[in-house]
């Protein structure tokens, strides 16, 4: 096992939305992962208006165990806010994130803390990405297109498997409510000249719920936050 000398608390956080099928399985692994290390930790889920009843399982575990805990949005606010309130209300000294879609195992943090110690940021990338091929694709051209307007040190921006310490997120002005928040937080974290460094991570196919940030409209308010973001950053 590697415990970073970074490690001396933990936030294990995650968005949910419509994830009734993937949320408890998510928390529970959240718990056992963090609790393997020792160390203080929390689970912080944020349920974007949720319909399907993902916030009474989240709020069944935070009665059972006082270290998870539910953030609420009263109406889906996108992806984006909801990672925005991820970043925001984690407390620890390491602040982890992933997706409440079950797609990559919350063991491999261990090779997120592998790095940390060397840097602000440890940002992974999907080896063998589990989705359908337009997914793949679009994927790949945002990513490049990130990259090349940010100067971005990573080759999977969209990566929904980082770690933080938690000083690189304190006073971080985010605004994206969008799939450009990944991209926004890591040129602002750049920009203000913290490090990056990244991992590969296995990714693992969605076997519950459906993906809801990928439709086309999504996709082009994304674009257009992705200008906007290059006039403001540069």
């Amino acid at each position: 096992m590697i415990k970073p000398r970074a490690l001396t608390s933990l936030s294990m956080t995650f968005p949910c939305y419509n994830e009734a099928l993937n949320v408890g399985a998510m928390i529970e692994q959240s718990v056992k992962v963090a609790e393997s290390y020792g160390v203080d930790y929390e689970v912080v889920v944020v349920d974007d208006g949720s319909t399907d009843g993902s916030s009474d399982i989240v709020s069944r575990f935070s009665r059972q165990n006082p270290r998870v805990r539910l953030v609420s949005h009263e109406k889906n606010g996108g992806y984006g806010a909801a990672v925005r309130s991820c970043l925001k209300n984690a407390s620890k000294d390491l602040v982890f994130f992933t997706d409440g879609d079950a797609q990559f195992q919350l063991a491999d943090i261990e090779k997120l803390f592998s790095k940390i110690d060397s840097c602000d940021v440890v940002s992974g990338y999907r080896i063998g990405r589990q989705d359908k091929a337009y997914r793949r694709l679009n994927g790949f051209l945002w990513a490049q297109a990130s990259r090349l307007l940010f100067g971005l040190p990573v080759r999977d921006p969209d990566c929904a498997f980082k770690l933080f310490r938690r000083r690189c997120l304190e006073g971080l002005e985010t605004k994206s409510n969008h799939l450009l928040i990944h991209a926004e937080v890591l040129a602002r974290i750049k920009k203000r000249d913290f490090t990056i460094q990244e991992i590969g991570i296995t990714h693992h196919p969605r076997t519950a719920g459906k993906a809801t940030a990928t439709g086309f409209k999504r996709i082009f308010q994304s674009l257009t936050e992705l200008l906007r973001l290059y006039w403001q950053i540069r």
